[in-house]
């Protein structure tokens, strides 16, 4: 969940389609199913990923030959890992996903214009892209990206107003101009941020559900495209109705990094303290923060409490082979941060 690596994730594979991916404005016709995916996501947004989970199974176990169960445990399994930057239980997740192919395969394969079917076939490429990229499996996420892309475009081409097609839509359009910005001297490239933006903005208009994953997106969006102050607005809008989501206040940190660093430093501790709440954790997340807040106090010129905090870091100890492999740059760049406090 840290920033910067969420930030370059996003830019790097440019298929951030589907993390809290739900229905549109355009509500599931079966109102079981609705009122079950409503339950479930609004789990997922508190984090209480175990009640999701379940939801979400009762829903598969309800609707057997509907893969929307499926596809969501799978992306409740995905929230939980991003969230707690754990290892992915990738066997339990591929699983869930492969048997929501097979679902969706029977389905277009009975009917291949309906609306829901396609949406199907949409969520699941969103999801694996979005899995792989966290895994850095790039070809493999650029792949599902564009897969799940044209299936949300078959979507606007049955449904015009299917505003979930525009948070696709607008997310990539957005990052792949932000990725391509330095060739926009020649001829055939465009700076297309705007139009993504624009996307995205008619999604937070219009859409319900949805509204979550277009706002979490945009407001990365803005702080990629210096507009901090709308970013702030947005990410405090969502934490209204979800005042602990670390998702949400981690962007707003974030965003008052370059307009107000106070505020960012007591944001930062809040998700600080939230995490320090939770028995099983495997310390990255702590680390990353202190390090934001290290950095932070250090631009203030506070070296005391920049000093202070780089040497807690120093003296974790990392039990997990994988996290102390994934920490290596950024243990150097504390050691890097403390010898100049010390000079």
């Amino acid at each position: 969940m840290p920033e910067t690596e969420l930030l370059v994730r996003f830019k790097n594979f440019i298929i951030y389609l589907s993390f809290f991916t739900t229905l549109s404005a355009q509500t599931f016709p079966d109102k079981v199913v609705d009122s079950l995916l409503a339950a479930g996501i609004n789990q997922i947004l508190l984090q209480n990923y175990s009640v999701a989970k379940n939801t979400f199974a009762f829903l598969e176990k309800t609707y057997p030959d509907n893969p929307l169960g499926n596809i969501y445990m799978a992306a409740t399994e995905i929230a939980k890992s991003a969230d707690y930057e754990e290892g992915f239980h990738n066997q339990y997740i591929d699983s869930l996903l492969d048997e929501a192919r097979k679902k969706t395969k029977k389905l277009l394969n009975k009917d291949n214009k309906n609306l829901w079917n396609n949406y199907y076939q949409a969520l699941i490429s969103g999801y694996s892209a979005y899995y792989n990229a966290l895994q850095n499996n790039i070809f493999t996420a650029l792949s599902n990206g564009v897969k799940s892309l044209k299936s949300f475009k078959k979507c606007m081409e049955i449904k015009p107003n299917f505003y979930e097609a525009y948070i696709a839509a607008g997310t990539y359009t957005y990052w792949k101009s932000a990725k391509t910005k330095y060739l926009l001297w020649l001829p055939f490239i465009k700076d297309d941020r705007k139009k993504g933006i624009n996307l995205l903005e008619k999604a937070v208009k219009h859409s319900s559900y949805n509204f979550y994953l277009a706002a979490y997106s945009l407001i990365w969006i803005y702080i990629d495209y210096r507009e901090n102050n709308k970013a702030i607005y947005l990410a405090k809008k969502m934490l209204k109705k979800y005042p602990e989501s670390r998702f949400f206040k981690w962007s707003l940190a974030r965003a008052y990094e370059d307009t107000d660093i106070n505020k960012s430093i007591s944001t930062y501790k809040e998700i600080l303290t939230s995490l320090e709440t939770l028995k099983f954790r495997n310390m990255y997340n702590d680390i990353v923060l202190k390090h934001k807040l290290a950095m932070l106090y250090y631009k203030k010129n506070d070296k005391n409490k920049a000093l202070k905090l780089c040497n807690e870091i120093l003296d974790f100890e990392i039990n997990s082979v994988k996290i102390k492999q994934r920490l290596e740059k950024r243990i150097e760049r504390v050691k890097q941060l403390k010898r100049k406090l010390l000079k």
